[in-house]
């Protein structure tokens, strides 16, 4: 089906919306104690350091300069590159028959997503995760050097597709990414699960009701 100017595109995050990622699918390994894990994660492999990681840092670079404040850790911090792909449990099936409707009803779709260059290639080219055919474009954050929720990201969407923010559907898990594009125009929904989004979308006539 051919795409006008006028049609709503798509917008979906990956991690979190249709690739389940999580750190804690590694390290319950790698930990006896679950409290230690936690203490790892939220002290020293946190959220914060990650995200540099989406924003174009070099793991490696983020890796040792965590290496030498806490060298005890030497095994897990290096697994976070090593053994990345271990976070990462498989596709959410649920988004993804979502998706794959979409797609056969002629819907304009892109992805938007915070993820490192480095790591990104080991789902997007991995014959597991087919649903990145659908996509016509995939802005990652770690090539544009800009990370949701900066509002310089969904302005970027914005230009280099030529559509205005009320043509633009973005669908994401985190808050703060659904509030800016928000605030941007954007129509958003918060991902919480694929039947809820089925809804949302029923509600935007891009998927049909259940006969």
């Amino acid at each position: 089906m051919a795409r006008n100017d006028s049609q709503k595109t798509v917008v979906f995050d990956l991690g979190g919306v249709l690739i389940d990622w999580n750190p804690r699918y590694l390290y319950r390994t790698m930990f006896d104690d679950a409290a230690a894990m936690e203490r790892f994660l939220a002290d020293v492999a946190t959220g914060e350091w990650n995200e540099k990681f989406d924003a174009g840092r070099p793991m490696d670079e983020g890796i040792a300069e965590l290496l030498a404040l806490h060298p005890h850790l030497d095994v897990p911090l290096r697994a976070w590159k090593t053994r990345w792909i271990e976070m990462i449990k498989g596709p959410i099936h649920g988004t993804v028959e979502i998706l794959d409707e979409l797609a056969a009803r002629g819907t304009h779709l892109v992805a938007l997503t915070n993820w490192s260059v480095e790591t990104l290639p080991l789902v997007r080219h991995d014959p597991g995760y087919p649903f990145f055919e659908q996509f016509a474009k995939v802005y990652v954050s770690g090539e544009l050097r800009l990370i949701k929720p900066d509002p310089r990201i969904f302005a970027h969407v914005e230009t280099d597709l030529g559509k205005a923010p009320d043509r633009l559907l973005f669908i994401d898990d985190n808050p703060a990414n659904v509030a800016a594009a928000t605030a941007r125009g954007w129509i958003a929904h918060r991902f919480t699960d694929p039947g809820t989004l089925r809804d949302f979308l029923i509600g935007q006539d891009l998927l049909a009701k259940a006969a």
